[in-house]
């Protein structure tokens, strides 16, 4: 349940470590990635927690924002600390982010790569968006429930062309200066759909397989997307590719509805809310 910044919890407060005990049934770290580096970051586990915001990234500009708002916690989906860091002294990036929120009293959690493979995931409510109710994912894991992992596949209840689809996804994406860049006819044919939030140019071969008619994700490179056109079977799947900010925030209302939900019924009363900054890199783009 995402609320304004006037709202104020005046009912129990969790500890920091009973949040985080909450985030982990709904985002499991046994889900992420071996790469990944998700969990806590900074806090002190008997920290009350009233208002917790949730960011994709976790830029220093959210952070102050996440404390102007009064936030005692930072949930980002991109963690901070994912390539090793030697120092986090204050007069660099990452070193001011942490000092920043350590000085207000904000902790910091990242939900990344366990949040993309969960049920009500990242990709989970893209696909939703696009309105596939029922999916299964591109790339099962074998470490969680059946139904979790990375990317989702599924079927549109009525077939449509590539530009309306293309017109859907551009749609319920947040507005970024990248826009959504589409690959194939306009007038192909659309009803099979698979998706990842983020970069996906990973799972080609899985969508392949999935006989999705398109695949929508972001950060898609030349040599990957071109590969992919070229060893097209019937012009399929056709390629959507979105911003890598605007597909993940997506997900940020609806885990900061669940988390909110799973807090009450514990008897908790937590204010959630979602960041408005935003993080895309780019600010704007030429075109012919």
């Amino acid at each position: 349940m995402s609320s304004t910044a006037s709202d104020v919890s005046v009912g129990k407060a969790p500890t920091l470590a009973t949040v985080w005990e909450h985030i982990n049934r709904l985002w499991p770290e046994s889900l992420a990635e071996s790469w990944d580096a998700v969990g806590p970051v900074t806090g002190r586990p008997d920290q009350l927690i009233r208002r917790i915001v949730f960011a994709v990234d976790p830029t220093e500009d959210v952070a102050v924002d996440a404390i102007e708002r009064g936030a005692d916690l930072l949930l980002t989906h991109h963690p901070l600390m994912l390539r090793a860091v030697n120092s986090v002294a204050g007069d660099r990036f990452k070193g001011r982010v942490v000092h920043t929120l350590i000085e207000a009293g904000c902790a910091l959690y990242t939900a990344h790569t366990s949040a993309d493979s969960a049920l009500g995931g990242v990709s989970d409510v893209i696909i939703r968006g696009l309105g596939v109710e029922q999916s299964e994912p591109l790339a099962p894991v074998d470490r969680g429930v059946e139904g979790e992992g990375i990317g989702r596949v599924g079927d549109l209840a009525e077939e449509c062309t590539l530009a309306e689809f293309a017109e859907r996804v551009y749609s319920i994406m947040p507005s970024v200066a990248g826009g959504v860049r589409v690959a194939g006819n306009p007038e192909g044919a659309v009803k099979r759909v698979a998706v990842c939030g983020g970069a996906g140019d990973s799972l080609f071969d899985a969508v392949r397989k999935s006989k999705a008619d398109v695949y929508v994700t972001a950060d898609l490179r030349h040599h990957p997307a071109s590969e992919a056109r070229e060893a097209a079977v019937n012009d399929r799947p056709y390629l959507i590719d979105v911003s890598h900010f605007a597909s993940e925030w997506l997900w940020l209302p609806a885990a900061a509805d669940a988390l909110s939900r799973s807090l009450q019924d514990d008897g908790f009363d937590v204010v959630c809310q979602v960041s408005q900054v935003n993080t895309d890199p780019w600010d704007f783009i030429l075109t012919p």
